[in-house]
C-alpha cells in the first residue's frame, strides 16, 4: 500500500508547476514577445513561404523517420546544415531590413501594432479607389505610360527606398502630374500605401518568367517581377498602345478597362463588412431554396 502512495505522490509531483518567481515569469513573457514578433515579421515577408515549405520538409521527415527510410533520413541529417547556411543567404536582405527596423524604429508601436491592427481591416477608402482609376482610365486614353504599386500585406520598404518620398494623399491630378513626360517623376514605379503615394521612381525587380510575351517591354516586366515577390496588385499603362493591365501574383492581366479594375481593387481591399453582408446574402439564398425545395 505504501508503495501505491508512493507511486503516486510522484506521479503528482511530475504533473505539479515548478516553482517560479518573478524572474522566471519575466523571462516568459520575453520569450513569447520575441516568438510573437518573428511571427510577425515573418507573414510580413518572403519568408512566410519559406516557413510553409520547411513545414512540409518537416512531414516528410516524419514520413521517413516512422517508416524507418534510411537512405532518406541520412540524405536530411547530411543536408540540414546546408539547408540552413543557404537560407541565411537567400534571405540575407529581409533580415538586414529587419535588423535595420528594430534599431530605427519604435520598438513597441512596430512591433505590436495594436492601432494599425484595426486599419487594416479595410486597407484602403472606397475614394482612392475611385481616384486611382479615374487616373489610370485619363493616363490610358493620352497613352501615357504609368506604373503603379498598390501595398498590400508584405511591406515595400526594399523598394520604396530606391525612388524619391512623397508622402501625399491620393488624387488623379497628382498621379497624372507625376507620370506626365518630361516631369521629374516619371521614371519609374509609384508606390501607394493605404491611402497615401508614399514614393516615386521606384526601381523594382523585372521578371524573369519566359512564357511573358516578347511584345511586353520594361514597364510589364517590372510590374509582373514586383507581384512575383509580394502580395501586391501593380496597374500598368502602356506607353504604346494605351492598354490598362494588371499584374497580382505573377500573373498579368492584359487590356482590362476601368470596371474590371475596380473590381480587382475592391478584392483587395479587406473590407470585412463587405464580407459580412456577402456571407448573410448568400446564407438568406441557400435558406430560400431549401425552404422552396420543401
Amino acid at each position: 500500500m505504501d508503495t501505491v502512495f508512493d507511486n503516486l505522490r510522484e506521479y503528482l509531483y511530475f504533473l505539479s508547476l515548478p516553482k517560479m518567481n518573478i524572474i522566471d515569469l519575466f523571462e516568459i513573457l520575453i520569450l513569447a514577445f520575441v516568438i510573437y514578433s518573428v511571427i510577425l515579421w515573418v507573414k510580413k515577408t518572403r519568408a512566410w513561404s519559406l516557413v510553409k515549405g520547411i513545414l512540409v520538409l518537416f512531414l516528410c521527415y516524419l514520413f521517413a523517420y516512422v517508416l524507418d527510410m534510411s537512405v532518406i533520413l541520412w540524405i536530411f541529417n547530411k543536408t540540414i546544415s546546408i539547408g540552413i547556411t543557404a537560407v541565411m543567404i537567400v534571405f540575407q536582405p529581409e533580415l538586414r531590413k529587419a535588423l535595420e527596423e528594430l534599431g530605427r524604429k519604435n520598438l513597441f508601436k512596430s512591433i505590436i501594432p495594436f492601432d494599425e491592427q484595426k486599419d487594416k481591416n479595410k486597407r484602403f477608402s472606397d475614394r482612392t479607389i475611385n481616384e486611382i482609376v479615374r487616373a489610370t482610365t485619363e493616363l490610358a486614353k493620352v497613352k501615357t505610360g504609368a506604373l503603379m504599386i498598390i501595398e498590400k500585406d508584405i511591406v515595400l520598404t526594399e523598394y520604396e527606398r530606391t525612388g524619391i518620398n512623397i508622402d501625399s494623399a491620393i488624387s488623379s491630378q497628382l498621379l497624372i502630374n507625376i507620370f506626365e513626360h518630361n516631369t521629374p517623376l516619371h521614371d519609374g514605379a509609384v508606390i501607394i500605401r493605404g491611402n497615401r503615394i508614399v514614393s516615386a521612381t521606384c526601381y523594382l525587380p523585372l521578371s524573369d518568367n519566359l512564357g511573358l510575351s516578347k511584345e511586353l517591354g520594361t514597364r510589364h516586366r517590372a510590374g509582373v517581377g514586383i507581384s512575383e515577390v509580394s502580395d501586391s496588385l501593380t496597374i500598368i499603362v502602356s506607353e504604346e498602345t494605351g492598354k490598362i493591365s494588371a499584374a497580382i501574383g505573377g500573373k498579368l492581366l492584359r487590356n482590362i478597362d476601368g470596371e474590371l479594375l475596380k473590381k480587382k481593387m475592391r478584392e483587395i481591399q479587406g473590407n470585412p463588412v463587405e464580407d459580412k453582408k456577402k456571407r448573410f446574402n448568400f446564407s438568406l439564398k441557400a435558406r430560400g431554396l431549401v425552404e422552396k425545395q420543401k
